[in-house]
């Protein structure tokens, strides 16, 4: 092996060091020295030349840009962790009792470069490549020169030719789709051309469902140039984007390859960006950065080589699923909704097999949904991992409000399949979404029929919360608002307003400066709105409330009115239903409550759930009783006089 060859003239070097010391003659050093002898029987007599470069270490000095004086302490520095009796041999030098690594001086002393030497110093410096890049590592002390230095595991496997991949880059790495599978892309060559042209920090705009990973490896692959490929969203918490940005380069680096980085979205908003775009704009190895948001130029004053990738079309979706889910199946109007990278329907798609395989059933659509809603990186949106899911079948509405219901989920069901025909949308800048307006007293299923549209869809329910977003202080709201919406765009979630007019509130009169930036509140609102390329849907009570210029940007405006007698009755069936065991010594007479209870569903639900506990504390099933005694306390609880009929 040729780093054998190399460690015997590490050898050489600590001999001439221990005779320095005249340590030679002694038996603890007899005895290290004659183990070190016997691995490495090649030392012989040294002429003073620097120590040879093994082929590991000739390929890393190639990609960091090492000289010789670097490689030879990059090699003394990895010698303890190459063979255990250098160890042994650096603490003997270094006048410990046990094993030491060396230190800065000691491996000055080993590469024969002067301790006095400024040149020799700046060699270990912070900004040197040995450390920029984390090839090695100088623990903190008292004495610059006399600070251990160690090197990292991954670095020590790539000397012997089995670079281990150390915990930040393994919990970052993805397995990119073969770029063979989707067509050639405009995007894909115009980056090549510049990879090829020795371009060294390049950006993909990767909007939610393109397939930016596969942009960037096809085009490293049509320029010739192996890479790597992480995700800073699956950096390891408490891991910061230097760090993070530095482990992928090192990886990269060891392995002799491109860095493809996406998760760049990461960057905006954080203080440390412009620092971590200086370190990848001064990488040894070309870096491709994939953002689902614009390149900002706060980051680097000279601006990158920007390309968009192109959002996959309802077919190429639907090619990438069939690998793995027949069209027996799951078929294709199904599986088009889901907004995912090839990356991610690849994941998805191993995933339902598997899952379908544990639970010894074949694959089906409910599945394919679930193992979306796990991909979409949105599941802190959810109540709970074991939430119960909802469908149209849990919505008792009047059949006009259904029917449009069901409208507006088969426009969000098809909207990338009409995108796909051309700009419907319009032109002039205007987003892609979708816009639902939700009107109706409390507990009418406003908020149920939110999640019914985003169930069926196969997304998440995003549920914006008001107190976080609402700011005493001038501007802040809008910069809130704005977060709110980015995050929903990157998400692909369903973006829930609820109580709606409390942000969307009809402009005013300017009276005083504190209508004037309520005004600008709401104006911000209706730019935002016309360009957001997601699905929202906003909930309120009173919809007078509202600014009469949002519902020109509606594309539905659904009333759920209260429900009559027939429809409470439809409630309380289905609601008692889930409550398990009714007392039958004590029938309820649903007829009679349904026209009796004026109630919403929303008020029906309280009142059968009260009914469920107070029969658990009763031991017994679910009684006429129970659920009279609850609606009593409703009506109390609303303020209202109950039903003549209910009382006692």
């Amino acid at each position: 092996m040729v780093i054998a060859a190399a460690l015997s003239d590490v050898l050489a070097a600590v001999q001439r060091a221990a005779d320095r010391r005249d340590l030679t003659g002694t038996p603890p050093w007899e005895a290290v020295a004659r183990a070190l002898q016997r691995d490495h029987p090649e030392t012989g007599e040294s002429d003073g030349s620097p120590l040879p470069v093994s082929d590991p270490l000739l390929r890393m000095a190639s990609v960091f840009g090492l000289g010789r004086a670097e490689g030879d302490l990059l090699l003394a520095a990895a010698a303890p962790d190459l063979d255990p009796n250098f160890a042994h041999a650096y603490g003997l030098l270094l006048g410990a009792v046990g094993p030491q690594p060396a230190s800065a001086a000691l491996l000055l002393e080993l590469a024969g470069i002067p301790l006095l030497s400024g040149a020799g110093r700046a060699l270990l410096g912070q900004t040197a490549p040995l450390r920029r890049w984390g090839l090695l590592h100088l623990q903190t002390g008292p004495l610059n020169l006399g600070r251990s230095v160690t090197v990292g595991e991954d670095v020590v496997g790539a000397l012997v030719g089995h670079p281990v991949q150390e915990p930040v880059s393994l919990a970052m790495t993805v397995d990119p789709v073969d770029p063979d599978e989707l067509p050639a892309s405009e995007a894909a060559a115009q980056l090549a051309a510049a990879l090829s042209a020795g371009t060294r920090l390049s950006w993909i705009e990767d909007p939610v469902g393109a397939a930016g990973v596969a942009t960037a490896v096809a085009a490293f692959a049509q320029a010739e140039i192996a890479c790597s490929v992480f995700d800073l969203a699956r950096r390891p918490a408490g891991v910061g984007l230097i760090a993070a940005a530095l482990a992928a380069v090192r990886r990269a680096g060891l392995l002799a390859t491109a860095v493809v980085l996406t998760g760049a979205e990461a960057l905006v908003g954080d203080d440390t960006a412009a620092e971590a775009v200086a370190l990848l704009s001064g990488s040894p190895v070309p870096v491709v950065l994939i953002g689902r948001c614009r390149w900002n130029p706060a980051w680097r004053a000279s601006l990158p080589v920007v390309v968009r990738a192109v959002a996959l079309d309802p077919d190429q979706r639907v090619r990438l699923w069939r690998k793995h889910v027949a069209a027996e199946q799951v078929p294709a109007e199904l599986l088009v909704p889901y907004r995912l990278t090839p990356e991610q329907i690849t994941a998805a798609g191993r995933h339902v097999v598997a899952q379908a395989g544990l639970a010894g059933r074949p694959v089906d659509s409910g599945q394919v949904a679930e193992t979306v809603r796990l991909l979409g990186g949105s599941g802190r949106f959810r109540p709970g991992s074991g939430a119960a899911r909802t469908s149209y079948d849990d919505l008792q509405l009047p059949p006009e409000t259904l029917n449009s219901l069901h409208r507006l989920g088969d426009w969000v069901r098809l909207r990338d399949s009409v995108i796909s025909r051309g700009p419907v949308h319009g032109a002039g800048g205007k987003g892609t979404g979708i816009a639902a307006l939700f009107t109706g007293g409390p507990g009418t299923g406003k908020t149920l029929a939110a999640h019914v549209i985003a169930d069926t869809a196969g997304l998440d329910l995003m549920q914006v919360d008001l107190s976080g977003v609402i700011d005493k202080y001038i501007g802040e709201t809008e910069k809130n608002l704005e977060r709110v919406f980015a995050e929903a765009e990157n998400l692909n979630v369903v973006l829930f307003f609820d109580e709606a007019d409390a942000l969307f509130g009809s402009r005013s009169e300017v009276k005083d400066a504190k209508d004037r930036y309520a005004n600008q509140e709401v104006s911000y609102l209706l730019q935002r709105m016309e360009h957001f390329n997601g699905i929202t849907v906003l909930a309120t009570n009173l919809r007078g409330n509202l600014d009469a210029a949002f519902a020109r940007r509606m594309h539905f405006i659904i009333h759920f009115p209260d429900p009559d007698a027939a429809t409470r009755r439809q409630l309380l069936g289905r609601l008692l239903d889930r409550v398990g065991e009714l007392d039958e010594s004590d029938p309820l007479d649903l007829d009679y409550l349904a026209t009796t209870i004026e109630l919403a569903g929303g008020d029906l639900r309280n009142i059968v759930l009260a009914a469920a506990y107070d029969a658990a504390i009763d031991g017994t099933g679910v009684g006429s009783r129970h659920v009279l005694a609850a609606t009593l306390r409703e009506y109390a609880k609303l303020g209202r006089r109950a039903p003549a009929g209910l009382l006692p």
